[in-house]
């Protein structure tokens, strides 16, 4: 995967001629964020596709019974591409999601995308 960094305007809020706050960019900055992986969209969507036609291919391999054993090499190979988009996935979050909150400072924030990357994790690895 390519790595694009993403970048956030956290400059303050300012005070207009009253002295009443006004909202500052870190409101549209939090609006406008996007999840990490954007920029590779269209590989993630390309993968599964490909991912949806390996599926389609094991069903057919057992429709038409084939050896097992080489169904099986399908599975593993099916198993293979989904955790790759999986650890793919988990990377843009650490890279961009976790470290976008933790720029911001707000530790709250950051400590519970670390604890969804952290879940994530425990997910993959009992699959």
């Amino acid at each position: 995967m390519k790595d694009t960094p993403m970048t956030l305007d956290t400059t303050t809020d300012t005070t207009d001629s009253t002295g009443t706050a006004s909202p500052g960019t870190e409101v549209a900055a939090a609006a406008a964020h996007h999840h990490g992986y954007i920029s590779d969209k269209d590989r993630y969507l390309t993968r599964m596709k490909r991912i949806e036609g390996q599926a389609r291919g094991i069903a057919k391999m057992i429709d038409d019974e084939k050896y097992c054993i080489d169904i099986l090499t399908q599975v593993s190979a099916l198993t293979r591409a989904l955790q790759g988009v999986a650890t793919g996935l988990l990377d843009a979050h650490l890279k961009h999601c976790v470290l976008d909150a933790a720029k911001l400072g707000d530790d709250d924030a950051a400590i519970a995308k670390i604890q969804e990357a952290t879940d994530a994790i425990n997910r993959l690895v009992r699959s």
